[in-house]
């Protein structure tokens, strides 16, 4: 009998691609969970995994068995909840792109607090990663990209925007309509390593012959602005950032655009006045925050 314990240590795996991470999500130590993981597949009598230096990869066994694990622990967490009782407060776990501007956020959780009855717990991350979180019934709404494959039916599309330049608003080229890659070749970038374009942003740049020097590599968009404003260097980010001493200028022949908007899980039960704040600061925010 595989025991529950083993299989969330596998889907922290899975989720991570990394052991340590996996680890510190489940608060055990790594050494733990490296057992543990080894006694799942003793138990399933097949290797899940493919191990390197950097990260760790599901085998094709690992891949089928992530489906099963993800339904057992999406029961699990179905169970648990119904078994729960004089609960004073509905708890609506809401899954945020972290791309989703800081402001934008902080809006949600003032909406949402807004409504007697309802606590919300945030949880952030890469779009994969909350429809991961969504499948495994570890989280009720999502707030995310236009997804791929079996979830893009039940998407609702919210608002979409485009990416443009976040440059210093003393930049020399701050007030133009838009600004070809080349004129940057000499400017210092910043490098958004969490950003859904990164490759593309790289492509773009790099097929136009502009091979800049990169200043700083963050997750923190916060610190990017922070870091565009203070005049160190140049960003391409989603149209819905802005900042003090932050100007945003259109990049030529870069028509990228993301679609924004809501994931609801199938077996769940979210407060329709929960998914309406949320939709509503949503399209307010990405139509125009600042």
């Amino acid at each position: 009998m595989i025991e529950r314990y083993l299989l969330r240590y596998f889907l922290a795996v899975v989720e991570h691609g990394n052991f340590t991470r996996a680890a510190e999500s489940c608060n055990v130590t790594q050494p733990t969970l490296s057992v543990g993981i080894a006694r799942l597949e003793e138990s399933v009598g097949q290797r899940l995994f493919h191990r390197s230096n950097r990260r760790v990869d599901l085998t094709p066994t690992g891949a089928q068995f992530a489906e099963h694990a993800r339904r057992i622990e999406a029961q699990f967490n179905l169970a648990e909840e119904a078994m729960k009782q004089h609960r004073p407060d509905a708890i609506v776990r809401l899954g945020v792109l972290s791309t989703l501007p800081t402001a934008i956020v902080a809006a949600m959780a003032e909406a949402l607090a807004e409504l007697d009855g309802i606590r919300t717990e945030f949880v952030e991350g890469r779009a994969s990663e909350l429809i991961d979180r969504l499948d495994a019934a570890r989280i009720d709404l999502a707030v995310t990209m236009e997804p791929q494959g079996r979830h893009r039916e039940q998407f609702e599309p919210v608002a979409s925007e485009g990416y443009a330049l976040a440059l210093p608003a003393a930049h020399p080229l701050a007030q133009r309509q838009s600004i070809a890659a080349q004129e940057l070749a000499d400017n210092v970038m910043l490098v958004r390593r969490h950003c859904e374009l990164l490759a593309a942003t790289s492509q773009h740049f790099t097929a136009r012959g502009v091979r800049p020097f990169f200043a700083a590599r963050s997750r923190s968009d916060d610190r990017i602005l922070a870091l565009v404003a203070a005049g160190v260097g140049v960003t391409v980010m989603p149209d819905c950032f802005t900042a003090p001493g932050v100007a945003r200028v259109p990049m030529e022949d870069f028509a990228h655009v993301r679609t924004l908007g809501l994931l609801v899980r199938k077996e769940g039960a979210v407060p329709e006045a929960c998914v309406e704040r949320v939709r509503g600061v949503l399209r307010a925010g990405i139509g125009g925050w600042g």
